[in-house]
């Protein structure tokens, strides 16, 4: 599916033999059998059915092995977000241990809205497979990943928010071929593979929980069910979409969050489905969460807490940061962490990446010139969540020794 729009009106393409499609409009959905605009099917795609009214979303609840009622309501809101015709778009990241129907919940998702032959993917071997990938489909989903390189890490943020590549076209000497995308995109691993604050920030977090002996059931049954329940829930997702296309005008929020379009047209769905903030405030637990999580798995970011806890503020070059830092972490992280920066330079490009989700937790960062040749950094603690503690343990004082050595 790819979705094609106006000013006031989308068109979704059903990818069957009659070119049927479904027309999505502030005064209601129908399916139509001329839309007036042009759809490309690449191979691979499948037609949607025939969505049927007076569903309720509350059917999809059941089919997926969600913890709690907010993580649903999260995965309904990057669903409606994934129904839009331009993005940005939000990632949806899926972790949880083996056998906890991660692969599964993703193969759902993606069927909902943007059926495939092959519903996820293995990872791209590089960016230009990865755009080709995009440009393939609506929804991009990779399987079962163990990490997320720089790279990849850096293209899914462009493919959320709109990116383009350009490369040479096969045979020729000066013509390039150039892809762009903006796609909502599905990733799912054993562990939170999302650790760069920049593509977390345009991340959505959802952590499965084991099924017990008692829940499983056999694939194909489930599958059975998701096709009989499929029809009436795309249609209660168009229902909500129509109420979007309705009140998106008049919607605010204040503050805006990181993905400032997710969260309007959230805003704007969600009362066709419950009440108004639901998913407001779903969305900033997660985000807590999230940079709670990539803080914990950033060193630096480990290292400035702890220089933080019990002081108000701290100035110092990038210099003075990695010797006391070296001091403090030599045995824990400076030999055992190949990551670990080695040099000023690579500190202050460190401290600056993870600098956003630092002042989410109140530790503020600046960077200031200092004569001619060099800059100093500021840290300031700009409320009490800067705590006295890190991962609820009690600091020694292996910061202020190492600070007072010479």
């Amino acid at each position: 599916m790819q979705p094609s729009c106006s000013a006031t009106r989308r068109w979704t393409d059903r990818s069957g033999a009659r070119w049927r499609a479904v027309e999505i409009a502030s005064d209601g959905w129908r399916v139509i059998a001329a839309p007036p605009v042009r759809f490309r099917r690449p191979p691979g795609l499948l037609p949607l059915p025939i969505p049927s009214r007076g569903g309720s979303i509350n059917a999809l609840r059941r089919l997926l092995n969600l913890p709690s009622d907010d993580d649903f309501v999260l995965v309904v809101a990057w669903q409606l977000a994934a129904l839009r015709s331009t993005g940005p778009y939000p990632l949806l990241a899926v972790s949880g241990e083996q056998g906890s129907a991660k692969t599964v919940l993703c193969k759902l998702l993606r069927a909902l809205i943007d059926p495939n032959v092959a519903p996820v993917r293995t990872l791209a071997r590089d960016e230009r497979e990865l755009m080709i990938a995009a440009n393939n489909s609506h929804v991009l989903a990779l399987d079962n990943l163990s990490g997320l390189t720089a790279w990849l890490s850096d293209a899914l943020c462009r493919i959320a928010s709109g990116g383009s590549l350009a490369v040479r076209q096969l045979y020729t000497d000066d013509e390039e071929v150039l892809f762009h995308a903006a796609r909502p995109t599905l990733i799912n691993g054993i562990e939170d593979v999302v650790t760069r604050p920049d593509l977390a920030d345009r991340a959505v977090f959802v952590s499965l929980p084991p099924i017990s002996e008692e829940q499983r059931r056999p694939e194909a049954a489930l599958w059975r069910e998701f096709e009989r329940k499929r029809p009436l829930i795309l249609g209660a997702l168009l229902d909500a979409t129509v109420y979007g296309l309705k009140t998106r005008s008049r919607t605010s929020r204040d503050p805006l969050p990181r993905m400032a379009d997710f969260a309007l047209w959230s805003s704007a769905c969600e009362t066709a489905l419950w009440p108004a903030g639901t998913v407001a405030r779903a969305y900033a637990a997660n985000r807590q969460v999230a940079i709670e999580g990539v803080l914990d798995a950033d060193p630096v970011a480990v290292c400035v807490r702890e220089l933080m806890a019990g002081r108000d503020a701290w100035s110092g070059t990038a210099s003075d940061f990695l010797r006391i830092a070296d001091k403090v972490q030599r045995e824990e992280i400076s030999i055992n962490r190949p990551d670990w920066p080695r040099t000023p330079r690579a500190l202050a490009g460190w401290l600056r990446r993870a600098q956003t989700s630092l002042r989410a937790v109140g530790i503020d960062l600046a960077f200031q010139r200092a004569g001619r040749a060099g800059s100093r950094i500021i840290m300031r603690a700009t409320s009490d969540s800067t705590a006295r503690t890190v991962s609820g343990q009690r600091l020694d004082r292996r910061f202020t020794q190492a600070i007072d050595a010479p």
